[in-house]
């Protein structure tokens, strides 16, 4: 295999987000290989943008690069990241693993057997601030970290109606498998990816079904409650095999104040992590002197949370070694929870998943 920065590397799906992601790959200098996508229109203006080769079909890529980024819309994300798999290709697969529970095993069966590396881009995870927390749990700070809030609300914040993402066939789901995925894998991260025993949980659709209501921050072409059939927020507990828990509050949009805070609730100490603006602080208690409370605010720079994640796949595939992080069975795992989460609000009732057999085991080879 070549070396990270000779690595040739494709991006699959050319919209907005497979943009985001070559423009950071040539940030840190990363060799752009490449795109793929169906419509003419997408490949005209990435290779007008970029200046590299693109594709309609991707066999002929899948001979041109060592490895891809996937950011199709979710239903498609199997049928390219098996093939690429199969190819011998190392692949980044954008969040979540897939549209469904169904897809998503079949591709973690075909990672399992890969040549390939295949990470998942649950990108929060290298925030700064995401680092220090686990140094602070690696070092026993927190004592055994019990409970997980985690929020991922926002006031206005519903995609344009009628694009895929408020389709249930194309994505889906909605809120949840969009923005929650992303709170369900930080909360799990945090807990050292437990095995989950129950899910109990309510989606909603209060916004995204009207006409008649003020968004303020909706972006894309919008066709009305027509183009709208997922869930526009939900609320979920997750409980852990060991005890431990999670409570989940997603939203695309809700009448409160945007809120993206994760509190972790430890035995010896706790901390208040905010995502959206990365403040940090630490909560602890002692008796030295006298009984008392300290809270420490952690001051640390933002950083590109995609590029660092980049940074760590091109390394794997230079040393086509797995680094044991955004694993395709933790990948699994989470969704596996969206999955009770839609069930359980589904049928009014909690769901179990700790007799569920995996078809992949949660180790880092995958």
């Amino acid at each position: 295999m070549t070396s990270g920065t000779q690595t040739r590397v494709g991006i699959v799906g050319l919209g907005n987000i497979g943009h985001y992601h070559a423009d950071r790959l040539l940030e840190i200098g990363a060799n752009l290989g490449g795109g793929l996508d169906i419509q003419p229109d997408a490949r005209n203006r990435f290779t007008e943008k970029y200046g590299v080769p693109t594709y309609d079909e991707k066999e002929e890529m899948f001979e041109e690069v060592d490895a891809v980024i996937i950011t199709t819309p979710n239903r498609f994300h199997e049928e390219y990241a098996v093939a690429a798999l199969d190819a011998g290709l190392h692949v980044l697969l954008e969040k979540p693993l897939a549209h469904s529970l169904e897809s998503a095993e079949r591709i973690a069966a075909a990672a399992e057997n890969a040549e390939g590396v295949c990470m998942v881009g649950f990108n929060n995870r290298f925030g700064n601030p995401v680092r220090i927390l686990k140094s602070y749990q690696a070092e026993g700070r927190f004592g055994e970290i019990q409970h997980i809030e985690a929020n991922y609300v926002r006031r206005r914040g519903i995609p344009g109606r009628g694009s895929w993402f408020t389709s249930k066939d194309v994505a889906g789901g909605g809120s949840v498998i969009d923005i929650g995925v992303h709170a369900i894998d930080l909360s799990l991260y945090f807990l050292d990816y437990p095995e989950v025993e129950e899910v109990s949980a309510v989606t909603r659709a209060d916004f995204g079904n009207r006409d008649d209501y003020a968004f303020v921050e909706m972006w894309g072409e919008d066709i009305g409650p027509e183009g709208f059939d997922v869930d526009d927020s939900a609320t979920a507990f997750i409980r852990c095999a060991d005890g431990r828990t999670v409570s989940l509050e997603v939203a695309w949009a809700s009448n409160r104040p945007t809120n993206d805070e994760f509190y972790i609730l430890g035995t010896e100490a706790g901390a208040r992590y905010d995502r959206a603006s990365h403040d940090l602080t630490f909560y602890e208690s002692g008796v030295g002197g006298s009984n008392h409370l300290t809270d420490t605010d952690v001051e640390t720079e933002a950083n590109d949370t995609h590029k660092s994640e980049q940074k760590l796949f091109l390394e794997a595939v230079r040393t086509e070694e797995h680094p044991g992080l955004n694993t395709v069975a933790e990948g699994l795992q989470v969704q596996r929870v969206i999955d009770a989460i839609y069930r359980s609000s589904e049928t009014g009732r909690a769901v179990q998943l700790a007799d569920v057999d995996s078809p992949v085991e949660n180790s880092s080879e995958n």
